[in-house]
């Protein structure tokens, strides 16, 4: 039996940086709390059989649900696995701070920006910090921002330059304008900003920004609670389905094959249990590339349309999921380059360039201090090495594994450029921000 591979600590950097107490988010440390114990040396079995992980009622949550439904969990030596609905982002935050221990849960399907604002305490009940990993990507790109109908003649796309002049006018009539998304600070959070910003609309003054779970975003906008929205699906689709709203753009429109869900775990978890982490990724790894794969689309579809995970109709999910793209305007697109990835493109691996971005962004509106040290919290919080462990047990091909952990330099729609070894002159680029 060929040994399984110890869990390294990911060096120095982390063990500085989770020791630290001295810089404060609202009064508390940035730093998670050093953990007590330290990881187990690994015998290959599993630790415990058990974890419970959250989800949201999103297709970008299939990896879980087929794991679960296919037995990968299983196979893998965890048997106990409960994978539980969560009704929004923030039961998600506040049940993974209980705890499964406290009748909360061990890890989930996640905004990848929420395990660094949990861990820095920026999004938790009395900013406590709750030491938390990334442990993979769940998928890239896949999102949407849809429209109300009432802006149907502008036909709002990429260009959001028309829709800015109209919500102006509505704004100058004396009626609110409002953009929900649905968690701050999280994926959705910061694709609509970027979006409306780079038509000159600053999201923290010429709007109101709401918080809607994504299971009541289309509710939400028939009966008028917002302008725009930025949810996964299958929620843009049945907004158009019922004549609702349009889909504006797909957020790999705004930048190719971005960065989205992660499955993020307590730390506590992964020290005390390696070998079941690892068991779990590999789980979760197996499960994008069944997803992947063009002859499972319709039966994953399926798997995603059943009561106990999406609860929505097939039809509302087949389509977008195998790239065809009907955005309610007239616009089709067939087999579009931006569909949802599970496993192709590196998907399923955490680079760290992408997390400096997302903290980058969380800075940029004011949601994290500027002064914070971004490239040592990544190294806290994202165990690429734990991805990697388990993809050399699983045998995964060495083209599918990244040589770094920077996928390097990101150009956006508007042709701003990311540089993850310059954050600062991206922040310096952008002219819509609200630092603090």
């Amino acid at each position: 039996m060929k040994k399984a591979p110890a869990l390294s600590n990911s060096g120095q950097q982390r063990r500085d940086f989770i020791k630290q107490s001295t810089a404060a988010i609202g009064g508390a440390t940035l730093a998670a709390p050093l953990l007590s114990g330290t990881a187990r040396a690994s015998t290959g079995q599993p630790e415990t059989r058990n974890a419970k992980l959250g989800f949201i009622a999103l297709t970008d949550a299939a990896p879980l649900f087929v794991a679960d439904e296919k037995g990968l969990f299983a196979k893998h030596g965890m048997t106990g696995v409960e994978v539980l609905k969560q009704s929004s982002w923030g039961t998600t935050r506040d049940n993974l701070v209980l705890g499964s221990a406290r009748n909360g849960i061990d890890g989930a399907h996640i905004l990848t920006p929420m395990p660094y604002l949990i861990a820095t305490g920026a999004m938790t009940a009395n900013n406590q910090p709750v030491p938390m990993y990334i442990l993979a990507r769940l998928n890239l790109a896949g999102q949407c921002i849809s429209v109300g109908r009432e802006y149907a003649d502008l036909k709002v796309g990429v260009d959001a330059g028309e829709f800015a002049k109209a919500l102006a006018a509505k704004r100058a009539g004396g009626n609110e304008v409002r953009a929900a998304m649905t968690f701050p600070g999280g994926t959705h959070d910061l694709w609509i900003r970027y979006w409306m910003a780079a038509a000159g609309i600053d999201p923290n003054a010429d709007i109101s920004t709401i918080v809607v779970p994504p299971a009541q975003m289309v509710a939400n906008m028939r009966v008028g609670s917002m302008d725009t929205f930025c949810v996964c699906e299958p929620w843009n689709e049945q907004l158009i389905r019922q004549n609702i709203g349009y889909t504006a753009n797909t957020t790999g429109e705004l930048w190719h094959n971005h960065p989205e869900k992660a499955f993020g775990m307590r730390a506590d978890y992964v020290e005390q249990n390696p070998n079941a982490t690892r068991a779990l990724v590999k789980a979760i790894m197996e499960a994008q590339i069944f997803c992947e794969q063009p002859e499972n689309i319709e039966e994953v579809a399926r798997i995603c349309s059943r009561r106990r995970w999406i609860n929505a109709p097939y039809e509302d999910i087949i389509n977008r999921m195998q790239g065809h793209f009907d955005y309610g305007t007239g616009r089709v697109v067939e087999n579009s380059p931006h569909r949802m990835r599970y496993w192709h493109d590196q998907a399923s691996y955490p680079f760290k360039s992408h997390d400096q971005w997302f903290l980058t962004e969380n800075i940029r509106w004011g949601y994290l201090p500027k002064e914070l040290d971004t490239k040592a919290l990544v190294e806290s919080v994202n165990r690429e090495d734990i991805w990697r462990a388990a993809a050399a047990e699983l045998g995964i091909d060495k083209r599918d594994i990244p040589d770094t952990t920077s996928r390097g330099v990101e150009t956006f729609f508007d042709g701003k450029v990311f540089d993850p070894e310059n954050p600062q002159a991206y922040l310096d680029s952008l002219a819509i921000k609200r630092l603090r």
